[in-house]
């Protein structure tokens, strides 16, 4: 089961780092997507976010304070939904869908953040892991 975990941490973690990545290396025109989108302060905000998803997603991968990670994860993706993907201010139908889409991608990330924090701060034997849960569910 240890391994099965390790590969799912692996597995969740890549889309976050890669976006890490995004945000402290093109910062300028995340920013003004950011901008566009209503995002006060984009400038801070896109590399703050990006430190967010760095620090968050390597917390899991590594398994030090895996719990905390996915909380960080959970901090970043519910704001990024409302603020980002307000599907419901779309006019056009095919932007609509797209916003929708990316919405509901971001929650169902969100709930898979809450899961994995639940299941880091439950389990007593993580196992490959380099620290123990900061939070204790049980």
């Amino acid at each position: 089961m240890d391994v099965l975990v390790l590969i799912g941490r692996i597995l969740f973690v890549v889309l976050f780092l890669g976006s890490a990545m995004g945000h402290l290396t093109q910062v300028q025109a995340m920013s003004g997507y950011a901008r566009s989108r209503g995002v006060p302060g984009p400038s801070v905000a896109v590399p703050a976010s990006g430190v967010l998803l760095a620090v968050g997603g390597l917390m899991v991968l590594l398994g030090v304070w895996a719990d905390l990670g996915a909380l960080l994860l959970l901090v970043f993706l519910v704001p990024t939904a409302v603020l980002m993907h307000p599907f419901w201010k779309e006019t056009d139908a095919q932007a609509r869908q797209s916003e929708m889409i990316q919405f509901n991608k971001d929650l169902s990330l969100a709930g898979a953040s809450l899961m994995l924090f639940a299941f880091f701060a439950h389990v007593d034997e993580l196992g490959l892991t380099i620290t123990g849960p900061l939070f204790s569910l049980g």
